[in-house]
């Protein structure tokens, strides 16, 4: 909520502004309000000042970087009300405002806004923008027709907004009739819910009718107002500073100000009825603020949000300086953590080795190779990757993620170990066996599957609760809306990652589960290759060379290898029934084992990573959008961005004392 001070040239209100916000604001004749100034006060457990210079909306790029260069050095609140004078000296001039009316540099009037942001324990909760004095006639020399409708055109734009409190500061020694101000709020506030009046210099007004006008005035028997009139005294041009503004206001005990309303004279009057106000606006735009706090939201969302996720997430690092930090790198180390997941998993996530004929050896050469890179290099690439991510550094997610496992080393004898599975699961079969015996040296083989996956998808949640953090506490500067925003999405992260984390302990648990079965054609392509190249080891064995003779009966050794029937009889005689079958088991299992890895691999990262972590509804990046601060309640939007609970009792106070006086005077009627 905004309270903007419009008001007539040289109408006190400089002093005014200096009552309401300790600021000693120049009160010189020859001096007046060239551009906007935002004051905000904040009560903060640690005093803090800001000052800084928002271009005007015509400003050049080169005027632009010249005002985000301003920041004055302060040491304190109390140092800063003593410089004020030279921080609006070197403010002027770095806006370019003509401070000495007799040069033609710089200009008169700025579009530009300075904004100062006052924080601390004794602090009041209130804004005020100061805007220049509406006048008609331009001084010549000094001030344009074009400065009359810069001027217009800024009280404008900010009288129009149903949020603002439009405080019209007239001297009370002016006639109201002709202040073009009082119009142009009829125009914009036809009700009149938003505009007060505030009269000043009131010891400036010595003839009985002026004061009589004045009493009038504020008394609504004159050019009444719905919110009424207030009037003031506060420190003029020929004031010290030894002005004593309680002792000044002392007057308003005599005639004929002493028979006004006392809420209506003095400052304090005027401060407790502007936060009053201030609470019944904020109560009745609520609806309105939600939806212009979803869209402020929502525009902040389209870059620092959204886009932020989207270019994190498709690698145009080059879209934000952000990205300059390796950590906010998310789909990288993503791709990165993914590949060597699958790297791992293809040589460690089986139990035992596979004992596959010598002649299979080329196509597993062939997998090995596929990743371009020496076994050395997978290894340091894999050591300097998983030096960056620390899986003890976030404690809220120690019940979902978990730490590296240690897996034992894969084991030898698995043709042992088959034949002992299938002499201790057999039944009446005669050459084959059954399909429960492939179940369970699947399920035995395939052990380390979960406790590597959860390890994997750990890593990932890791690096995307790094990603949400760094970016949020960069792109959001004030700690404490920090905080209620992690405290107000927290509980929903980490259920989404809790997602993440069973939907691939649920893949895990169908693959090892279920019963073996694929329609994918490799797996009997493979099985006919371990088939094969099993026949040919042992025939290879029985082999001979081949001799030709050529030229001049010249006897040389050929490529080839003879082999005499007999000995191919005798190979597929001397298996005895359980080293067939434990062959069959062995090559079954080698073959539907690589399909079902490389399925598995791939099922991990779609469904539960890049669906449930990363790009999918329900990803963690997809909590703080437009659609959940539209379905906050009023409880958790005040909670976020809510009032201090000092200012909530004092209005709780107040409110419960205005029940009290209507109770009461229902009872003065009956």
């Amino acid at each position: 909520m905004l309270a903007n001070m419009f008001h007539f040239p040289s109408s006190g209100k400089s002093a005014l502004l200096e009552s309401l916000t300790n600021i000693p604001f120049p009160r010189n004749l020859e001096l007046c309000t060239r551009y906007a100034t935002q004051i905000t006060s904040r009560r903060e457990p640690e005093s803090r000042l800001d000052i800084t210079i928002i271009p005007g909306p015509h400003a050049s790029d080169t005027h632009k970087k010249h005002l985000a260069d301003y920041r004055p050095r302060i040491l304190s609140t109390e140092s800063f009300r003593a410089q004020f004078p030279g921080i609006l000296k070197e403010a002027n001039a770095r806006i370019g405002i003509r401070t000495d009316i007799s040069s033609h540099e710089g200009t008169v009037f700025s579009e530009d806004i300075l904004k100062i942001e006052i924080c601390g324990p004794e602090e009041d909760y209130l804004t005020i923008i100061d805007v220049p004095g509406i006048f008609r006639n331009p001084t010549e020399g000094i001030t344009t027709k074009d400065d009359i409708q810069l001027v217009q055109n800024m009280v404008k734009g900010y009288i129009k907004h149903s949020r603002t409190i439009i405080l019209a500061v007239l001297p009370s020694n002016v006639d109201t009739a002709t202040q073009e101000i009082l119009t142009l709020a009829e125009d914009y506030d036809k009700a009149g819910e938003r505009t007060l009046g505030v009269l000043t210099k009131p010891d400036l007004v010595t003839e009985q009718s002026a004061r009589a006008n004045v009493c009038n005035l504020l008394l609504g028997k004159k050019r009444p107002l719905t919110l009424g009139y207030y009037i003031v005294r506060s420190r003029g041009a020929d004031d010290d500073d030894a002005f004593d503004r309680a002792d000044a206001e002392r007057m308003f005990l005599n005639m004929p100000w002493s028979q006004l309303p006392k809420d209506r004279l003095g400052v304090l009057a005027l401060k407790a009825r502007l936060s009053e106000l201030l609470s019944q606006i904020t109560r009745k735009e609520f609806p309105e603020l939600r939806k212009s706090a979803s869209s402020y939201l929502t525009v902040r969302h389209n870059w620092t949000g959204s886009e932020l996720v989207d270019s994190a997430l498709t690698a145009h690092y080059s879209s934000h300086v952000l990205f300059e930090e390796v950590e906010l790198r998310l789909i990288t180390y993503v791709v990165n953590l993914t590949e060597l997941f699958n790297y791992d998993f293809e040589r460690k996530a089986h139990v035992r080795h596979f004992e596959m004929p010598r002649s299979n050896s080329s196509d597993e050469s062939d997998e090995n190779e596929e990743y371009g890179l020496s076994v050395n290099a997978l290894a340091n690439e894999r050591a300097i990757l998983l030096e960056g991510i620390d899986l003890d550094e976030y404690t809220v997610l120690e019940n979902i993620i978990s730490k590296d496992c240690d897996l034992d080393d894969t084991k030898s004898g698995i043709m042992e170990w088959t034949e002992m599975l299938y002499l201790r699961c057999r039944g009446v079969d005669l050459g084959t066996f059954s399909g429960a015996i492939l179940s369970s040296a699947f399920k035995e083989q395939s052990s380390k599957w979960a406790s590597m996956t959860k390890a994997y998808v750990s890593r990932v949640i890791v690096v995307i609760h790094r990603f949400m953090v760094i970016a949020l506490d960069t792109l959001c500067t004030d700690m404490q809306v920090r905080e209620e925003i992690w405290s107000s999405i927290l509980d929903e992260v980490l259920k989404r990652y809790k997602a993440a984390m069973d939907q691939a302990m649920f893949l895990a648990s169908i693959e090892r589960e279920k019963r073996p079965y694929t329609v994918n054609h490799y797996f009997n392509e493979n099985l006919q290759v371990a088939r094969g190249n099993r026949k040919a080891d042992m025939l290879k064995a029985k082999s001979r060379e081949e001799i030709k003779r050529g030229y001049n009966n010249h006897a040389h050794v050929s490529d080839n290898l003879i082999v005499d029937l007999d000995d191919v009889r005798q190979t597929t005689r001397s298996k005895s029934n359980v080293e067939q079958v434990k062959e069959e088991i062995h090559d079954i299992l080698w073959s539907y084992y690589k399909v079902a890895r490389k399925r598995f691999v791939d099922n991990v990262y779609q469904q539960a990573v890049d669906n449930c972590l990363l790009t999918g509804p329900m990803s963690p990046l997809a909590v703080f959008t437009q659609e959940w601060v539209i379905e906050l309640d009023a409880e958790q939007l005040e909670t976020i961005a809510g009032e201090s609970p000092i200012t909530k009792e004092r209005r709780t106070a107040l409110m419960r004392k205005i029940h009290d006086l209507e109770v009461a005077m229902r009872i003065l009627r009956d």
